[in-house]
């Protein structure tokens, strides 16, 4: 019983955010599945576009959710920058189900409705490891790591260690344009000292 219980505390947290992206994604996937349907036999579009339109709005919504309810314990590093890579990464999981669809219709000239929708699922499937995967590492962060910059999304470093000596600065690494020293830049790696800023 100690086992299942040790097993829980570790994997609680893990657990929990499966449960809920998993929650958010059945809607997701009820509202991609189902625009997909009726974009491509209600309004008869193209098998591509329909996925296209049906997934930016699953998309929206999962975002909104994700952010709000699934992972809301996680560091927020800004919204432009994690809706920016939220959709960078949806693109990426859309291009998956893009392309068995695309081979299904036109590779193996499956073009009935029950081959549409297995491709469909089968898309959805490969396209949601990836997003879980890729949202966890990119998007939603752990809280403790150091805050990202708005313009870079990289992360912010701290500054560089220095050492002072008779006036000369010497610095370990910077990461910004060299310094000049007498109107000259040095050499990379020369390890010249720069005048004190």
């Amino acid at each position: 019983m100690q086992l299942i219980r040790r097993l829980y505390d570790r994997f609680s947290s893990l657990l929990h955010e499966v449960a809920k992206f998993g929650a958010v994604g059945a809607v997701a996937f009820v509202v991609d599945f189902g625009g997909t349907n009726l974009m491509r036999y209600g309004v008869q579009l193209g098998p591509l576009t329909s996925k296209v339109v049906a997934t930016v709005v699953a998309a929206t919504f999962a975002y909104l959710a994700n952010r709000f309810w699934t992972w809301r314990h996680r560091e927020q590093t800004g919204l432009a920058r994690e809706y920016f890579l939220f959709f960078v990464l949806n693109g990426i999981g859309l291009l998956i189900s893009l392309l068995i669809i695309g081979f299904v219709e036109y590779m193996l000239a499956m073009t009935d409705p029950l081959s549409y929708n297995i491709s469909i699922i089968i898309g959805t499937a490969l396209g949601t490891l990836f997003r879980f995967w890729s949202y966890k590492k990119w998007v939603f962060l752990p809280p403790g790591l150091p805050p990202v910059d708005p313009h870079t999304g990289l992360p912010e470093t701290a500054e560089p260690p220095r050492s002072t000596a008779g006036g000369v600065t010497f610095q370990a690494f910077d990461p910004a344009p060299a310094k000049t020293v007498n109107g000259k830049s040095p050499r990379p790696g020369s390890g010249a000292p720069t005048s004190r800023p």
